[in-house]
């Protein structure tokens, strides 16, 4: 299996995967059963010891509780980065109110997650069936996120990951900015695979952003400033009051939609 046989088998898994479609059972209203979440997603491989890893390890980025692809798995020579791009429906419903998340992102949230974690098991497959051996670190059991001193960090930043791989940098509100802007969700899978990288077209973290702080405004808790980047505290907290209205699901992101970079990389 190359590259484009990976690429290949990803776009049509996206495509006619039941799981990319809300179902009927988990509708939160009727008109929403068979909505599709994710267009085709976005690839970048990455190799196994780029030195950001190292970097990722400092307590100005990560810390050292993050994980790099060789302590994952030794013979690791790949890492594979995807993002998937929410529909128009759903960036256009959860546009139309800025205070509480509209019911198609829940779903993209939430079941789009569920999706999200039956591709990373997909491709996966596609690795093992070229003999390979390959890690999801998400779903992994060492996979740790939120201890009392990490409380908003974990062993493996899908983020910074994207970053590394050459995905997009990140915006003013902490998302990743890629070629189809931010509003998805991010995945990756370690592989001892040897795979053609991919070339990182930017060098600064933020390049991609415009700082325009239309986010800034468009937060329901303010949690966000030119001066200061996004702020955790708030944001979660928010995020735990959505989950009280809305449970099982939870979900906010009003600070990926209808801006610059919802749905490209702004002034391109």
């Amino acid at each position: 299996m190359d590259r484009q046989e990976l690429i290949a088998g990803v776009i049509e898994f996206t495509q006619e995967s039941p799981a990319n479609y809300v179902s009927v059972q988990n509708a939160i209203h009727p008109s929403l059963a068979g909505m599709k979440m994710f267009e085709p997603p976005i690839l970048c491989i990455g190799s196994a010891d780029d030195e950001l890893y190292a970097k990722f390890k400092s307590p100005d980025i990560i810390g050292e509780h993050f994980l790099s692809p060789t302590e994952w798995l030794p013979t690791a020579k790949s890492v594979i980065s995807y993002f998937l791009p929410h529909t128009e429906r759903i960036k256009k419903a959860n546009a139309q109110d800025f205070l509480w998340p509209a019911a198609e992102w829940l779903h993209g949230r939430i079941e789009g997650q569920i999706f999200l974690n039956e591709l990373s098991l997909y491709i996966q497959k596609l690795i093992s069936g070229a003999g390979y051996k390959s890690i999801v670190p998400t779903l992994d059991p060492r996979f740790k996120t939120g201890s009392a001193n990490t409380k908003f960090t974990s062993n493996w930043s899908e983020r910074h990951i994207a970053y590394a791989c050459g995905i997009g940098t990140f915006g003013l509100s902490k998302g990743i900015i890629t070629e189809k802007g931010m509003c998805g969700r991010l995945g990756s899978i370690i592989t001892e695979m040897e795979f053609q990288k991919d070339i990182r077209h930017y060098n600064d973290i933020y390049e991609y952003c415009e700082k325009c702080g239309i986010c800034i405004d468009h937060c329901p808790v303010l949690a966000i400033s030119l001066e200061e980047g996004k702020k955790h505290p708030p944001c979660s907290d928010f995020l735990d009051k959505t989950k009280e209205k809305e449970t099982p699901r939870y979900g906010c992101a009003k600070c990926q939609i209808a801006v610059p970079c919802e749905s490209r990389i702004p002034g391109i």
